[in-house]
């Protein structure tokens, strides 16, 4: 019996996103794509330029055996910084907004309720919203371990490879 959940999360660009959770013990796969948005099979270049309402986002499939939906949402308050809008670093643009997408009221209230908690580990509102999840649509296929597989690129290296190193310095028994 496959026992396997998923769980959707907005966290600024999905190769960051990306590039940390699929470091989690209990995390057997991450995709990244789009949600969000009103646009059937949007691309990456509609997303980007912000035609579609969709936000950049990973599809986590995990064992619930070994960690739970909470246990995933306190780390995406660490992944990211949930407090600016529409923004992550020099990433601009509601594509890249902070945004959890839940499948059912039990996810609801989990992500809520540790909303609540995270908020007191930031000096500014928390700005993520919380919305149901319509449709999970996976981004094109160079998209998926693009930290892996160019970890020169310049983006790579000066932005998702300093967050990747903080995270595990930071938390090295959730890893794998």
């Amino acid at each position: 019996m496959n026992t396997q959940r998923t769980a959707v999360f907005g966290g600024g660009c999905f190769w960051c996103t990306e590039a940390i959770f699929k470091r989690i013990k209990g995390v057997v796969r991450v995709e990244p794509g789009y949600a969000g948005g009103q646009t059937e099979n949007p691309t990456y270049h509609q997303v980007c330029r912000g035609d579609t309402g969709h936000a950049e986002v990973i599809r986590v499939t995990y064992d619930p055996q070994k960690i739970t939906y909470g246990d995933l949402v306190e780390v995406f308050w660490q992944v990211h910084d949930p407090t600016t809008l529409n923004r992550q670093g020099n990433d601009v643009g509601t594509q890249y907004r902070s945004i959890i997408l839940v499948k059912n009221e039990e996810e609801r209230k989990v992500a809520e309720q540790s909303l609540r908690k995270a908020q007191s580990d930031f000096k500014r509102p928390i700005v993520t919203e919380i919305d149901h999840l319509k449709i999970f649509f996976p981004a094109e296929d160079y998209h998926y371990d693009y930290f892996s597989k160019n970890p020169n690129q310049p983006y790579c290296f000066a932005v998702i490879s300093p967050k990747v190193k903080h995270f595990i310095e930071g938390n090295p028994e959730k890893l794998i």
